[in-house]
């Protein structure tokens, strides 16, 4: 199972690890020499994955360090340790706060996230670990929403409360809690309609959707937001709005799959101050797994 996410994780990655390598194979036909222009150049690689500029330039100065100290012969031996770096890097002090029980989850992100679809992803494989798991539709705008929530439901076998279309969705959450208690159930994932984070209302709707829920949840409640990684810098600033309106737990980071860019995983890390939960390299449920920091950057960058 290790070996066959794996597989996919590295094959999700490889639109930005072939951008990464074609640079880096520019970097060795230059020769050995590990000179101010093979820093530079190294810096321009890892900025052009999205890394962000702070972020990267710290990473090449520990580099140049290490190259120093350790006596690196060679271009070759830079790229093998920036695995380590990379991986030092994104790697967060926070276990998997979703394996924490019992657990309220509210689920946030702007439209075309894959935020709902997150949701069932995530009640199917955490059901299939044995968790007993309760569904909120707190998306009461969007039929297909509960749709497609029904869908993942039923693969799941878990229930999903849902209201008319136009409900309160604080209402739904409130709902949602009093039948996970009435159930037995050890977490609750509560979906919500997507909304642009540059909307002040529909924001304040939200943090009223999270002040119900913490009000009503008699269990710990997180707050989590999607983010596609194919939106890059922008996806960054929504990520913020979010931080500053709710207080975010965590990051899942999707359709790492569509994009060159997949170096995004630094910057959230590092300029959110938050830990990636899992990330999603396709549509399947097993294509959404928990981040790895030292599998993350060998796929990233050896591919191997």
């Amino acid at each position: 199972m290790a070996q066959a996410w794996y597989e996919r994780l590295t094959d999700g990655l490889a639109r930005t690890r072939e951008s990464l390598q074609g640079q880096f194979n520019v970097l060795l036909r230059k020769g050995p020499d590990l000179d101010a222009e093979f820093w530079s150049d190294l810096e321009d690689a890892l900025i052009a994955a999205d890394m962000g500029a702070v972020a990267v330039a710290e990473i090449v100065d520990r580099l140049r360090d290490s190259a120093t100290r350790k006596a690196l012969p060679d271009a070759q031996a830079v790229l093998d340790h920036l695995v380590r770096e990379i991986a030092d890097e994104v790697r967060t002090d926070e276990g998997d706060l979703l394996e924490e029980s019992p657990l309220t989850v509210l689920v946030v992100g702007i439209n075309g996230t894959g935020k709902t679809t997150t949701v069932g992803k995530l009640a199917k494989a955490l059901t299939d670990g044995g968790r007993r798991v309760v569904i909120g539709s707190g998306d009461t705008f969007r039929a297909a929403a509960i749709e497609q929530l029904r869908v993942w439901a039923s693969r799941a076998g878990v229930p999903v409360i849902e209201r008319e279309r136009g409900t309160d969705p604080a209402s739904v959450c409130f709902d949602t809690l009093r039948a996970a208690e009435a159930q037995g159930s050890d977490l609750v994932l509560i979906d919500t309609a997507g909304r642009l984070h540059t909307s002040p209302d529909l924001m304040a709707e939200l943090q009223k959707v999270h002040r119900v829920t913490e009000r009503e949840s008699r269990w710990p409640v997180k707050v989590i937001l999607v983010m596609d990684a194919t939106t890059g810098q922008n996806g960054i600033v929504q990520a913020r709005e979010f931080h500053r309106a709710l207080g975010l737990d965590g990051i899942v980071l999707t359709k790492l799959d569509g994009t060159a860019k997949g170096g995004i995983v630094v910057q959230v890390v590092r300029d959110l101050g938050l830990p990636v939960l899992r990330i999603g390299v396709g549509e399947g449920v097993e294509d959404l797994r928990p981040f790895d920091a030292d599998e993350f950057a060998r796929a990233l960058i050896a591919g191997d």
